[in-house]
């Protein structure tokens, strides 16, 4: 029955009921007796509670759907409001789910075509930083050992100080490539690159270690940068803002998929807002239909975790 109708019916019990009441044996005098009064005191509160009653059962689906669309996060994939109700409401309520359903879907494909072309960008960033930057680097350290070689002694202590910041500056641009365009993911495998990002991590006031499963299922292409992004960012987050000195990175076949689990010591997140660091990993994960939360972890500090379900493991 449409929307319409059930609250005219509701409306029309209720005025049917007070006409009934009028047209019966109660009576009103001039002036009105007390009595009377009461009569018709308890009758109106009892059909404005009827009333009430009756649209907050017909009107409660709406009230469900209006919190469903408060709350709902395109990041957070998969919750949808019950369908409940008759006529339009339900109606609305999955037209609503549909809606989500193709939010979704479109979300997926538009950030997919973005961290691809990130990807691709990052790629020719790092050939060019190894390519050009880092071989005209390269050639003025060998041009200043050569002068160095010809050069007074104290003019010579001030070229090797200019050698060593130059050397300095190299290694950071190849750093900076490395983490750009994770070369050994491509040629060594996740397992490998997982094992190098955690010793990259590794510092005198931080502690990163790596437990990985030696029995891992074949991965995509695309699923195994997801995941090597989301640990590098974990990383990274962990090293500019947790004050941590131990993390955990830990990868492992589980009976749903395969699980990644970065665990920090630190600060912990406190309600912190995500940053675009975080919205990035969770556009990653909706990639391959991962699911990524982030919260405490066990014993203090923050756990990201993403789990790959089964059905996105194969080639």
């Amino acid at each position: 029955m449409p929307l319409f109708w059930r609250i005219f019916l509701l409306n029309a019990v209720v005025l049917i009921a007070a006409a009934a009441l009028l047209l019966g044996p109660v009576t009103v005098s001039t002036p009105v007796l007390l009595t009377e009064a009461a009569v018709l005191t308890a009758g109106l509160a009892a059909m404005l509670v009827a009333n009430g009653v009756l649209l907050r059962l017909g009107l409660a689906p709406l009230q469900r759907l209006t919190r469903a669309m408060t709350t709902t996060d395109l990041l957070r994939p998969g919750k949808r409001p019950a369908v409940g109700g008759h006529g339009e409401v339900a109606e609305l309520i999955t037209t609503f789910n549909t809606m989500l359903d193709r939010l979704e879907a479109e979300r997926a494909t538009s950030a997919a075509r973005a961290l691809s072309a990130q990807e691709a960008e990052r790629h020719r960033i790092a050939q060019e930083l190894h390519d050009e930057i880092g071989q005209t680097l390269t050639a003025v350290l060998l041009e200043l050992k050569r002068v160095a070689d010809h050069a007074t002694p104290a003019v010579r202590e001030e070229l090797h100080q200019v050698q060593e910041t130059t050397r300095a500056s190299l290694d950071e641009i190849r750093r900076i490539a490395r983490r750009l365009r994770p070369g050994v993911l491509e040629e060594l495998g996740l397992t490998s690159a997982l094992k190098a990002l955690t010793t990259e991590f590794t510092w005198p006031t931080l502690a990163v270690r790596h437990h990985i499963d030696a029995d891992l299922p074949p991965l995509s292409r695309d699923t195994e940068l997801v995941l090597y992004r989301v640990a590098q960012e974990s990383l990274t987050n962990v090293a500019r803002h947790a004050g941590a000195h131990r993390v955990d990175l830990t990868l492992r076949h589980s009976p749903t998929g395969v699980e990644l689990r970065v665990h920090d010591d630190g600060r912990g997140i406190d309600g912190a807002a995500e940053g675009a660091g975080i919205s990035g990993m969770r556009e990653r994960a909706l990639l391959i239909g991962a699911d990524l939360s982030l919260g405490p972890g066990p014993g203090g500090g923050t756990e990201v975790r993403l789990i790959v379900p089964v059905h996105h493991r194969s080639r």
